[in-house]
């Protein structure tokens, strides 16, 4: 079964109902074991499968998300979209907890993640200037339409290491960056998927103010938790009409993002390092 859409399930969201002929997959990669088992199956007509980021019953913080193995995963049944579902806390007024949030930018803030596949004799630069996919975060937009919840199309998330929230000092200098969003997870993910040239898009719930907003209880697990029961509610419906109209998307340049990005010549390139690309590489090494 080739696998057309992937979804990336963050905190909170770790089923999808309503798929059919459901089978578990254990993956092996170069990278170790991914979050947990994918479960595949289809979905109105389109094959899809299905991760929980942080595993079943949320066991791997952000910062030991497994993120090469799962892209590496995900390649290997031949995903070419993926749609990640993140909780997020807000540095706008016009951003409240249980908005959606359709972002097209993204600041690293990460300091102890993998975030490449190619190192170790092999180096490419693939180009992150835009790192969400343009057609299918438009498409993830179409299909909130219809829904009644505060969204944005369109905003600049930044991503810190955590596990700890933002101290108050971080949250206002965030704010005075002119970012929307801040969450955990969105990289290295996001470049990750670049370079194994899949389309990536997320969908980012947001959860609390986070602590910048002194008049608002400061950001709590509580808060969070109980935010997200209802993001999460919401999202698996329109998650259903996304991924019902994903298999119509065409290819875009999401899956050409290694042609002119590999700057290593082949010839230098060792058979283990080939071999271990494969499921990235094959186009441009057969």
């Amino acid at each position: 079964m080739i696998i057309e859409t992937a979804i990336i399930g963050g905190s909170g969201l770790y089923d999808l109902e309503g798929i059919q002929d459901v089978q578990s997959v254990d993956i092996s990669t170069p990278y170790g074991q991914p979050s947990d088992s994918i479960m595949v199956g289809s979905l109105d007509g389109v094959n899809v499968a299905f991760l929980p980021r942080h595993g079943r019953g949320h066991k791997i913080n952000p910062t030991q998300v497994p993120y090469r193995a799962n892209i590496y995963a995900l390649k290997t049944l031949g995903v070419q979209r993926i749609i990640s579902i993140s909780a997020v806390g807000s540095l706008v007024e016009e951003l409240p907890p249980r908005s959606l949030v359709i972002p097209n930018q993204l600041i690293d803030r990460t300091r102890q993640r993998n975030s490449t596949f190619f190192e170790d004799g092999i180096v490419a630069h693939v180009s992150l200037a835009d790192p969400f996919c343009p057609r299918l975060s438009d498409l993830i937009y179409e299909s909130v339409e219809g829904f009644d919840i505060n969204f944005q199309k369109d905003a600049t998330w930044v991503v810190m290491e955590g596990p700890a929230f933002s101290t108050r000092a971080e949250s206002h200098l965030y704010k005075s960056w002119g970012a929307h969003i801040i969450g955990m997870t969105a990289l290295p993910e996001a470049k990750l998927a670049r370079e194994a040239e899949i389309c990536y898009s997320a969908m980012a719930w947001v959860t609390d103010y986070d602590c910048w907003r002194e008049d608002e209880e400061d950001v709590s697990v509580e808060i969070v938790i109980a935010n997200l029961q209802h993001n999460v509610s919401v999202s698996k419906d329109i998650l259903a009409k996304v991924i019902k109209r994903s298999g119509g998307l065409e290819s875009c340049v999401c899956n050409e993002a290694l042609k002119f990005a590999i700057i290593t010549d082949s010839t230098q390139i060792n058979l283990e390092n080939k071999n271990k690309l494969r499921p990235l590489l094959a186009k441009y090494l057969d």
